[in-house]
């Protein structure tokens, strides 16, 4: 079986992904990969590129979002202070990539603050179709078990296999960031516990090793500060990068 990257970051995430979609789908192809994913923050404004690039090459695009996920419902402004999570949403046929549609239209029309939100009840009205993954450590599932939160992370897993039954993958990462070798023993226990599948991906938001210092430039030009800024956002890792399978049974042996 080979392995597939189903969390990727092209230049539709605007400002932080570095993987351009023909570029990436070439890089799969060089690597053997039958498909690959595309899930940008919030964003579906470079699905067609993708597909149209993907179908040309003989490599099956996966349309995605990275979604921003908030407990509260969208309702102006009392919900302005709710923590945003990652998510990650793939549709698995047509019905899912209308669903994804309605779900990052509406999150710009009616969730966007800052970034285009969306909330747990809109995304049970629009499930059908969709794979979800429970995304990097900006996810909901991993922030809780690294604040101790265990019980409330279960429950958390219970109510995303409830609204996508047999859809539902505890997402594991290894980019050698300290907060992911913590949380990556307690994810695999959850999901034994929650008898819920696993999935391994890597945060791609640039093709090769080497690019890290150019996408770091990118993260400045986004956040207006230099590099000098001590203070500033980065990635500490160079690892965010489009590996090989090798690569990646590597970092996932078991």
């Amino acid at each position: 079986m080979s392995f597939v990257h189903l969390h990727n970051h092209t230049q539709y995430s605007a400002l932080d992904g570095a993987c351009r979609t023909d570029k990436i789908i070439k890089l799969a192809k060089e690597f053997g990969m039958p498909a690959v994913a595309m899930t940008d923050h919030g964003t579906m404004s470079g699905a067609i590129d993708f597909y149209v690039t993907a179908m040309k090459e003989g490599i099956k695009p996966i349309i995605g979002i990275e979604a921003y996920v908030i407990n509260g419902e969208l309702d102006g402004t009392k919900n302005r202070n709710e923590r945003r999570h990652h998510l990650v949403l793939l549709a698995r046929n047509n019905q899912g990539y209308q669903n994804l549609i309605k779900l990052s239209s509406r999150s710009y029309l009616e969730g966007f603050y800052y970034k285009p939100r969306m909330s747990k009840s809109l995304l049970q009205e629009y499930s059908e179709g969709l794979i979800c993954l429970s995304a990097c450590l900006h996810g909901e599932i991993p922030t809780l078990l690294l604040e101790k939160k265990v019980k409330e992370a279960e429950e958390v897993v219970q109510f995303y296999k409830e609204i996508f039954p047999d859809n539902f993958y505890i997402e594991l990462m290894d980019h050698g960031i300290e907060e992911e070798k913590i949380v990556i023993p307690e994810l695999i226990e959850l999901a034994k516990r929650t008898d819920t599948p696993l999935v391994v991906t890597n945060d791609c938001h640039y093709l090769k090793k080497e690019d890290a210092e150019a996408h770091d430039i990118l993260l400045c030009i986004q956040t207006g500060k230099t590099k000098d800024d001590q203070n500033r956002m980065r990635y500490e890792t160079d690892q965010l990068y489009f590996k090989t399978e090798e690569e990646m049974r590597a970092l996932f042996p078991d």
